[in-house]
């Protein structure tokens, strides 16, 4: 027990700035959304789906961290972690938005495969194809920082950016 409680602390420590990243990724892409549908008289509210969506997928990310196969090209020009990681994360996302709007659908018809015929028919892909643009530009800028905070330090890139600390 006494291992578990500075374990959890840092864990939650280390995975603030990327739920926060996500955390304005995903009220942008909620904010997208409901400028499109206000164009058709609808008005949602989404802070609370893109806040969890967010800590999901910030997760995830940090889970997709801890798999070996992430820093593949260590050795190479950063662009290639920076495009590896970013397709890895986008294959990720695209699973876990496809099983997010699957289960309630499974729940409703009963059997899988009427589940997935009736996502893949009713599905909004001029939307679904917006917030993969989207994504893949925030993807791609995460990446491209992380694998900066990766060769140049945190404290380097936090100069770099902030100036030195006083």
């Amino acid at each position: 027990m006494n291992t578990i409680i500075p374990r959890i602390k840092r864990e939650i420590i280390e995975s603030i700035p990327t739920v926060m990243f996500f955390f304005i990724v995903f009220q942008l892409l909620a904010f997208t959304r409901a400028l499109i549908l206000k164009e058709y008289g609808i008005q949602v509210s989404t802070f609370v789906n893109a806040t969890v969506g967010a800590l999901i997928v910030g997760k995830v990310v940090l889970f997709a961290d801890l798999l070996p196969l992430m820093n593949r090209f260590p050795n190479k020009p950063l662009l290639y972690n920076i495009v590896w990681k970013t397709c890895i994360y986008m294959v990720a996302a695209i699973l876990v938005r496809y099983v997010e709007n699957l289960i309630p659908l499974i729940l409703k018809y009963k059997t899988l495969a009427a589940a997935n015929r009736h996502l893949l028919d009713e599905a909004v892909w001029p939307y679904f194809w917006l917030l993969q643009l989207w994504l893949t530009v925030c993807f791609l800028m995460y990446c491209t920082t992380r694998e900066l905070i990766r060769i140049l330090g945190r404290e380097q890139v936090r100069t770099m950016f902030f100036g030195p600390a006083s």
